[in-house]
């Protein structure tokens, strides 16, 4: 086995190790589009942009995964969505 395929082999195998979590906005009837994109930017850091195409792809998909990461980073943004009235889960 040359090093090139044990180098690549090993990053294989520490990927599957580090799955990352994601949280999962879903759409309502309830909240404007103006409400989620503030509360993304606020919550999950995102831009306007981003926060605004996540609002979109919510509305007409039903669902998006608007950030990603560990656990520990995940549930206090996660909460603060849900503080603000929005539909949000952790997977």
């Amino acid at each position: 086995m040359s090093i090139r395929e044990k180098t690549s082999e090993e990053v294989l195998l520490a990927e599957d190790v580090l799955k990352e979590n994601e949280i999962i906005l879903f759409n309502d009837d309830v909240n404007t589009f103006d409400h989620v994109i503030e509360t993304l930017i606020y919550a999950c850091d995102h831009t306007p942009e981003q926060a605004e195409q996540c609002s979109i792809i919510v509305h007409f998909k039903g669902k998006c995964t608007v950030k990603t990461g560990s656990y520990e980073d995940l549930k206090p943004r996660c909460t603060k969505l849900l503080d603000a009235g929005l539909s949000a889960e952790i997977v």
